[in-house]
């Protein structure tokens, strides 16, 4: 869960008898843990060598393209011939151009040239006369002796290569610990979190008040160790944060990091994960050495299913690199030698794959739930994400928070800034709450696609889909409210219906999910019935009551013909090596009966929901012209369209009348936040 877009990094302070005489007793630690800036020198004269090497070979290559090495006795025929424009001589080395283009013939094949060189046998002064009796008109240069630096350089490039690469080797071992340095990868890369960065507190986190008040003991253990101690109490040695994602485990890290005031290092699981073998026992051991200098301190590490998956499940056996990773870190945290002071924090939303030795009591001894957060704990989410936005007066966090059941905090995070970037984007002043409604719809249905061009009987079968969900939700009792009907296109789906709880709800009960499966199956048989036919919009709908039946029958004991009895475990997240020592824990004759009882639970809902829809036909087809011309419907809208008199069938006498004074009080934005239930297109079941 984070709350600002900017990286706000915690700092630490100094605890027990003051912060002069802590820095006193370790030093200036962030000095002696943060490993300087790597040097750019290496690099540097990586490209600079590489320069001069490319125009050596490009000057030296240049130089003999257009010139054809001769022989003298080839050079003293074109002399004699008169053929010589030009000569340069350097000691005896003689390069020239010729006045016509000559032929030479080398391996079988001819090759014209002007321009040529060659070399001397030996020191001739008479050849200057004989230049000047043949070529009166030849152009003739003495020069010093040159040298050939393209060949100077390629003769020096293997011991420049040499030198260069021992330098380097030198410089990085001279370095020490740091990432990227050459010796260093058995090194943890750990980062310290300085007093230089902006702080996260527990001020900063909201919706999460048993996850804070667990960690508050690590922190207070931490600044005030001798209240818990005189009673014989000891610190806990780890806590491990476990939720789903975008839940607030790293944002409570952060946080735990700005209230402690002791050094806070940081490391995310896959740094551990190496090519090579040894290096992840090697970076755990670092990085506990380098808490012990710096104790008491708090560890923090990331995703903590990177490295603690549970042995002996794969096929890599017990040689894995990732295993060894894994028993090192486990005789650290308890082990022989004692890491007093040193607390390990960790987080991951896969806890259900980590090791049973990683989760007993002394290794990780608080296992902290972080839940997505209930009706004021969202409020609270909101209030801190929009501490810096613009907000109207009419903004009503409680109103949005009854609308967003089962949204994440980094969900509602990001609704505040999807709210703020529409309420930026058409103009207003200030963020209002249509801005907050249309980004919830975004969220939680999808963006609207306006470019979507559907023809008219393609709108048509749509709106009777979606009426038909509606309807037979709005006539059965113990259905959640509807909050929004509209064949506009969203997401991947042409029309949707979205429903929502009037409260929350943590225990569905069976006849809950038979209503649910009615109103799931309500959109094929409104086309059933208004339009003699069923097309293929409703396999989203299929898909979802088949899943729902399943779980009843298999997960949630719901079948009163097989009983209170689970099957089909194997079906869980497990690893490959798991799978394939698994039995299967029911019979071929049960398997029947499971999809027997599955196909009746289906068929018998699709046969609700078409006596419903057959007896009100009327209404089906109110609704539908009611989309039809308005594209989208409200919860009060639909109880206006059908009156006080078409209240829900079951309903009694006295629930009618406060349901209808009800529904004439409640305003539009009212309805749209009272109620939440995922829709049917595309909603998970919930899970215990």
């Amino acid at each position: 869960m984070r709350f600002h877009s900017q990286d706000q990094r915690p700092r630490w302070g100094q605890n027990k008898k003051g912060k002069d005489e802590k820095r006193d007793k370790l030093g200036d630690f962030s000095k002696r843990i943060v490993p300087n800036p790597r040097s750019r020198f290496p690099l540097m004269l990586w490209i600079i060598v590489s320069f001069i090497i490319f125009m050596g070979f490009n000057l030296y290559f240049q130089s003999r393209e257009t010139r054809v090495e001769i022989s003298y006795s080839r050079f003293i025929e074109e002399i004699e011939a008169g053929n010589l424009a030009a000569v340069d001589i350097a000691d005896r080395h003689v390069e020239g151009e010729l006045a016509t283009t000559a032929i030479l013939v080398l391996n079988g094949s001819s090759v014209d040239f002007i321009q040529f060189e060659t070399w001397l046998l030996s020191d001739d002064p008479e050849l200057f006369g004989v230049i000047r009796e043949h070529n009166p008109d030849a152009v003739v240069n003495g020069l010093p002796p040159s040298t050939n630096w393209g060949g100077v350089v390629f003769s020096i490039l293997p011991l420049a290569v040499i030198v260069i690469f021992w330098i380097f080797i030198m410089r990085t071992m001279r370095g020490g610990a740091g990432p990227g340095k050459a010796f260093s990868f058995g090194k943890s890369g750990a980062r310290l979190l300085t007093e230089d960065r902006p702080k996260v507190t527990f001020d900063d986190v909201a919706g999460l008040p048993e996850a804070k008040q667990e960690l508050q003991e690590i922190v207070e253990f931490l600044r005030e160790p001798m209240k818990f101690q005189r009673l014989g109490g000891k610190i806990p040695k780890g806590a491990l944060l476990i939720g789903p994602p975008g839940t607030g485990k790293t944002l409570l890290a952060r946080a735990v990091a700005g209230e402690a005031e002791v050094p806070f290092l940081s490391i995310s699981g896959s740094d551990f994960v190496e090519m090579f073998v040894g290096v992840g026992a090697s970076r755990v051991r670092d990085l506990f050495e380098q808490g012990k200098a710096n104790a008491p301190c708090i560890i923090f590490i990331d995703e903590m299913d990177a490295v603690g998956r549970v042995r002996g499940a794969g096929l890599g056996g017990g040689h894995d690199e990732r295993e060894q990773t894994l028993n090192q870190l486990l005789v650290e945290m308890d082990g022989f030698e004692s890491n007093e002071g040193v607390i390990l924090l960790a987080a991951t939303n896969r806890p259900d794959v980590l090791d049973p030795a990683l989760l007993r009591p002394g290794r990780f001894d608080r296992q902290i739930v972080v839940d997505r957060p209930e009706l004021l704990g969202r409020v609270g989410i909101l209030k801190v994400s929009a501490r810096n936005v613009t907000l109207d007066e009419k903004v009503d966090f409680h109103i949005i928070a009854r609308g967003t059941p089962g949204l994440s905090g980094a969900d509602l995070a990001n609704l505040v800034n999807e709210a703020a970037l529409r309420a930026a984007r058409v103009g207003h002043k200030a963020v209002e709450m249509d801005d907050f409604e249309e980004a919830k719809d975004k969220i939680m249905l999808g963006m609207e696609r306006k470019s979507v061009i559907l023809s008219d009987d393609e709108i048509k079968t749509t709106a009777y889909h979606e009426a038909g969900h509606a309807l037979v939700s709005w006539l059965t009792p113990g259905t959640d409210p509807i909050h929004k009907v509209t064949i506009i296109p969203r997401g991947h789906a042409l029309g949707i219906t979205h429903f929502l709880p009037v409260d929350e709800r943590h225990n569905y009960s069976r006849q809950y999910w038979l209503n649910t499966l009615t109103s799931a199956l309500g959109g094929r048989a409104a086309e059933k019935l208004a339009l003699a036919d069923i097309n293929t919009g409703a396999a989203q709908d299929l898909s979802y009551a088949t899943e729902i039946a399943r779980r009843m029958v298999c997960e949630w004991g719901m079948s009163e013909v097989l009983g209170p009895v689970t099957f089909g475990k194997e079906e869980s997240p497990i690893f490959l090596g798991r799978e394939m020592g698994r039995v299967k824990d029911h019979s071929e004759a049960t398997a029947l009966l499971i999809d027997k009882e599955i196909r009746a639970l289906v068929d018998a809902a699709s046969g609700r929901a078409e006596k419903l829809l057959s007896a009100n036909l009327d209404k089906l087809n109110l609704l539908a012209e009611a989309l039809l011309e308005r594209e989208t419907l409200t919860g009060n809208d639909v109880n206006e369209l059908f009156g006080v008199a078409a209240t829900r069938e079951g309903d009694a006498p006295e629930d009618r009348d406060k349901k209808a004074s009800s529904d004439d009080g409640k305003d539009e934005d009212d309805a749209g936040a009272s109620d939440q239930s995922p829709p049917p297109e595309d909603a998970e079941p919930p899970t215990e």
